[in-house]
């Protein structure tokens, strides 16, 4: 007899097209796969091209500033962010932003990052706050204008505009601010600009004014940022554009941001930054000349209650002028003008260390504009550790 085996067909039918799925859900999955990692990859690197950016890494900046500022002065005293899931967020940004600023060889040679500044492979700051001894500083006559004053103290010239007589008393310096770590930057007349160069080259939007932060006065704003973080302070400088599409109402508007920003904030030094806007032409421009560089000029001004507005603060602000200059006239000898005491009020009303300081003038270059940030962050630094 013969032994005969039935094959059951349906079944191995069965098991065919079960393997032939089989093999195409692997397919699928490997297709999508490979599909879904191309995408990943491209997105990663539309991120890293993002993060690479300066734009993208200054905002990591501020923002890791901001969140420390507000966690460091807190009115109620409380921390915010400390040992919280929030805090070690800020530090891992901060950390990752540092790793990406060393890694980044493709646009800038050899970056790295010490002691949270940026410096090339030669050891030396992109914002280099490093001031030589031996200072020698002489005041340059081409595109300036004889200084003149009504009162002084000591090295401190003030021209009075205001209509007060200002007694030896109103002028002693004799004020120390509270918050000696905090700083307020802000710009009531942010698109204020300079006479074009060859490395700032622009198209003006109006007569020396121009929207472009990279052109206008905020990008003076912005080194002196810079070079006050470097010496450890926690800065706010807001770039808020408050005299455009108008520039009537212009006070109004940075009144507003800044107690906007004081509802976070015991900063009393507050600055707004203007460049002087006595000529609007290629005529003023004055400079100093501090060892081989040669810088734009400085001005204080100083508003009071005269023109009618409540100003309580006004004294007080006048004597932090009287100091802040008194300290520029100390290491740098014409760095500044003499101090304006004007009628208007300047939203100087908001704290006891509240200030105008006018960088330059029309004829003035951005150069020029920035080379003076340096000394003026030394000035701050002196007197806040006084």
């Amino acid at each position: 007899m013969f032994n005969v085996t039935v094959v059951d067909g349906k079944r191995i039918l069965k098991y065919m097209i079960a393997v032939i799925i089989i093999v195409i859900i692997a397919v699928l999955i490997k297709q999508i796969t490979l599909k879904k990692r191309e995408t990943l990859e491209s997105s990663v690197q539309k991120v890293t091209e993002q993060i690479y950016s300066n734009s993208f890494l200054k905002s990591i900046d501020t923002t890791i500033a901001s969140a420390r500022y507000l966690n460091n002065s807190n009115s109620s005293g409380n921390t915010i962010f400390n040992n919280s899931f929030v805090g070690n967020i800020l530090d891992s940004q901060l950390n990752a932003k540092n790793r990406i600023v060393a890694n980044k060889t493709d646009d800038i040679d050899n970056i790295a990052v010490e002691d949270n500044n940026i410096v090339n492979d030669e050891g030396n700051n992109v914002v280099n706050s490093e001031i030589p001894d031996n200072i020698v500083t002489q005041v340059i006559d081409e595109k300036n204008i004889k200084a003149s004053y009504t009162n002084s103290y000591e090295s401190v010239e003030i021209k009075n505009k205001s209509g007060y007589e200002l007694t030896a008393d109103m002028l002693v310096p004799d004020i120390t601010l509270e918050d000696k770590q905090n700083i307020i930057i802000f710009h009531t007349h942010a698109c204020e600009s300079y006479t074009p160069s060859e490395g700032f080259n622009y198209q003006m939007t109006g007569n020396y004014r121009t929207t472009d932060l990279n052109y206008n006065v905020t990008r003076v704003g912005t080194e002196l940022e810079n070079h006050l973080k470097n010496r450890a302070y926690n800065v706010i400088h807001d770039t808020t554009l408050h005299d455009y599409p108008s520039y009537s109402g212009s006070y109004d508007n940075s009144m507003r941001t800044v107690k906007n920003i004081l509802t976070n904030s015991t900063a009393q030094l507050i600055i707004d930054l203007h460049r002087d806007a006595v000529g609007s032409g290629s005529d003023y421009g004055p400079t100093v000349k501090i060892n081989d560089e040669v810088v734009a000029q400085l001005m204080i001004v100083v508003g009071t209650d005269a023109g009618g507005l409540e100003h309580p603060n006004w004294r007080e602000n006048l004597k932090f002028a009287v100091k802040l200059q008194a300290k520029g006239n100390e290491l740098y000898p014409g760095l500044f003008r003499p101090i304006n005491l004007s009628t208007a009020r300047y939203n100087q009303n908001l704290s006891k260390g509240a200030l105008i300081i006018e960088v330059g003038a029309t004829a003035n270059t951005m150069e020029q504009c920035l080379g003076s940030m340096k000394y003026l962050a030394s000035v701050i630094d002196e007197v806040m550790q006084e």
